[in-house]
């Protein structure tokens, strides 16, 4: 049963967000078609979905997605951005980051399902995820906003660039093109590209496979926290993230049972604890 995330007292009450829960899955969906761009309004209730799914123990996976069938998220309304001044732009995106950093930083795998065009503040959505799959044939992908005379401005200048290199990056920002899911899978931006039909229940099989009792669902966290930390410090601080991520999973149950599994060579049964 899907959630509303309600805004502040005096903001809309428009339901732009979905939330719900399913098998250990925290499933969150824009929701404001035709091209789910989102606001301000739509970032609070983003922002409220992803803390909620944060603070949840029976949630281990996060799922993003868009309503519909056309687009994920043709990324930030234009209308919006064109009726406010600088400074509510400013802190708009200045929020936009903050909101996006909250799923790098909670240690719960997340998982984009990008189900239609995936452009522009879409895609820094899509980035800001740990792994990207695309639905065939379902529609392009890229950074545009050049040819508003801006750039993307709510983490693709950074995350692209982490992602396909510093000139690859460039290249495809100042061009403002927008290419196929398979191209973005060559780059690097997506990591596999699954078949139309059916296409959110096989994300919600493979969602599930990081879910107890499959996988260690503390290590899965760990191991993206590790890298997602690690990957932006010098080598030596970074091993020692990595080293107290361990020390932590070292005093898990699920560390003592996969453990006790190999050696007695049967499946391990995790709990998420």
């Amino acid at each position: 049963m899907a959630t509303t995330m309600q805004p502040a007292t005096g903001e809309t009450t428009k339901q732009l967000i979905n939330y719900r829960t399913d098998g250990g899955v925290g499933v969150i969906e824009m929701c404001d078609l035709p091209a789910n761009t989102y606001t301000y309004e739509m970032n609070r209730q983003l922002d409220d979905a992803i803390l909620k799914a944060r603070m949840d123990n029976d949630v281990y996976v996060m799922v993003l997605t868009g309503a519909g069938d056309k687009f994920f998220s043709a990324g930030a309304n234009i209308k919006m951005l064109a009726s406010v001044d600088p400074t509510f732009k400013y802190y708009f995106c200045l929020h936009a980051n903050e909101t996006l950093l909250r799923l790098e930083h909670t240690p719960k795998l997340v998982i984009a399902a990008i189900n239609g065009h995936c452009v522009g503040g879409g895609l820094e959505i899509a980035m800001a995820a740990d792994i990207r799959i695309a639905r065939k044939d379902a529609g392009k992908i890229g950074l545009p906003e050049v040819n508003l005379g801006v750039l993307p401005g709510t983490g693709g200048t950074q995350r692209l660039s982490r992602m396909v290199g510093k000139s690859k990056a460039i290249e495809l920002m100042v061009t403002g093109n927008t290419f196929s899911f398979e191209e973005a899978q060559e780059l690097g931006i997506v990591n596999d590209i699954f078949e139309r039909d059916g296409f959110l229940e096989n994300i919600m099989e493979y969602a599930k496979q990081f879910c107890p009792p499959n996988k260690a669902s503390k290590a899965v966290g760990r191991i993206k926290r590790a890298v997602q930390t690690g990957w932006e410090i010098p080598m030596e601080s970074a091993l020692a993230v990595e080293r107290e991520n361990q020390q932590l999973l070292f005093q898990s149950e699920d560390a003592k049972e996969g453990l006790a599994a190999y050696v007695e060579k049967r499946p391990a049964n995790f709990k998420a604890k």
